[in-house]
């Protein structure tokens, strides 16, 4: 199957628009203020209004007291959540099931061990995200650049569909790609000049690379 690829805390009008010209299938906002990439529902709301029915769109949330997900949703359609913080699957699976949305969870990886640990989501979870583990005490689950041994995931059979991300750039993916067999891959800071700051060239150059693998 054709790889596929989800851009990451989008934060104006003319990345947005580059993502979706570029091809990509999904676009994400991030919930989150301490991330550089933090946006508020208003923002969000008014770029989800501009991508339309042309891509899907996730919401990202660390840790989220389910009111902060309902108040965001009160503003901006989302077709999906990412859980990026250390949530149990009895919450995936309720916010699954108040939301009727795909709900993805984030695992972070830096072991064998940490892959498996994913498949307690089965059930509960849509779609499993793996993530290189941040340092401990990181203040940020992701968006750090940092990239783990992709060998975990080479012929990694799960019940469910997953994503791939962490470190990933133009240079990387198509290598990412066919190292895991992953089919979609999700970029952040690989399409950045500085920490929430997108680039369009970048976005242009990471969705090129995707569509070659």
């Amino acid at each position: 199957m054709p790889v596929t690829a989800k851009i990451c805390g989008l934060t104006t009008p003319e990345t947005l628009d580059a993502a979706i010209a570029g091809g990509a299938s999904h676009v994400g906002f991030v919930f989150f203020p301490k991330s550089p990439r933090n946006v508020a529902p208003a923002q969000a709301a008014a770029l989800a209004e501009r991508a339309g029915r042309r891509v899907k769109i996730v919401g990202l949330f660390v840790d989220p007291n389910p009111a902060e997900i309902d108040a965001v949703r009160a503003q901006v359609r989302l077709d999906a959540l990412q859980l990026h913080g250390s949530e149990h699957p009895a919450l995936v699976s309720r916010l699954r099931m108040a939301h009727g949305v795909e709900v993805w969870k984030a695992i972070p990886v830096r072991v064998n061990d940490d892959v498996n640990s994913s498949r307690k989501y089965l059930g509960a979870a849509t779609r499993i995200l793996f993530d290189a583990k941040p340092p401990a005490g990181a203040e940020l689950p992701g968006g750090t650049g940092m990239r783990f041994d992709w060998s975990l995931l080479s012929g990694f059979q799960h019940s469910l569909p997953w994503v791939l991300s962490g470190g990933l750039d133009s240079r990387n993916v198509r290598e990412a790609a066919r190292v895991t067999g992953a089919e979609l891959v999700d970029v952040s800071s690989g399409v950045e000049t500085a920490p929430g700051v997108k680039d369009v060239a970048k976005i242009a150059a990471f969705l090129q690379a995707v569509a070659q693998c």
